[in-house]
């Protein structure tokens, strides 16, 4: 029987970004369906999220995600620009939000489409891949989302056309993240059970292992 696990997962999110190569091949490998839920980022979702960190805490996920992408053999560069907007004076994200209420929307619709973790896989190699100053302009995502199956004209179109739809899914995706017990990205779901960070994909393997999954047939 096909296993199936829920991946939530954020445009903003370093770590999705890097998860998300693995996960493709999980899914290549074994009889498996990731179900992709997008979601907003803490910052976007909650205002004072940067007033609670830790001071440390920038400078240690900078340090980490450039060493974990080194020992995947991932291009790795923070985005130009980032996908949230933070107002420099409050450092907060800002009301205006053109990047990331856009992908956001974009992955949902390429999810109904059945084309969510490629559409996840390409989107975040031209934003995170350190391969353009600009990863926003000119024809970067279009021919992201060509590689991954997907028509980017026509998902925005669609995102365009029906702004409220789109808005309730993620609603509902972030009220189903909670619900399964954590609030982190990229947090990966089987059987209720949340298996948060890149860094649990293995133990989430074995955990599929356990309950019979099985190796896709070719």
């Amino acid at each position: 029987m096909t296993k199936q696990i829920e991946l939530y997962w954020s445009f903003r999110s370093p770590y999705s970004y890097l998860a998300t190569p693995r996960l493709a091949q999980m899914e290549d490998a074994y009889d498996l369906t990731i179900v992709v839920r997008p979601v907003y980022p803490l910052a976007v979702r909650f205002g004072e999220f940067f007033d609670r960190v830790h001071p440390l805490w920038a400078p240690y996920l900078m340090r980490d995600t450039m060493r974990i992408a080194e020992m995947l053999g991932m291009p790795y560069r923070w985005p130009r620009p980032d996908p949230v907007v933070i107002d420099p004076a409050t450092r907060r994200a800002s009301a205006h939000q053109p990047h990331i209420h856009r992908l956001t929307r974009l992955g949902c619709a390429a999810a109904e489409s059945e084309r969510g973790l490629a559409f996840l896989l390409e989107i975040s190699r031209a934003i995170w891949g350190g391969q353009s100053n600009d990863w926003s302009q000119g024809d970067h995502l279009a021919l992201a989302a060509e590689r991954a199956g997907c028509d980017l004209d026509y998902l925005d179109r669609k995102i365009s056309s029906q702004p409220d739809k789109y808005e309730a899914i993620i609603a509902s995706n972030q009220e189903a993240h909670a619900a399964a017990g954590h609030w982190g990205v990229p947090t990966m779901v089987f059987e209720g059970e949340p298996f948060f960070g890149q860094d649990r994909i293995e133990l989430l393997t074995w955990k599929l292992k356990q309950r019979g999954l099985q190796p896709r047939s070719r």
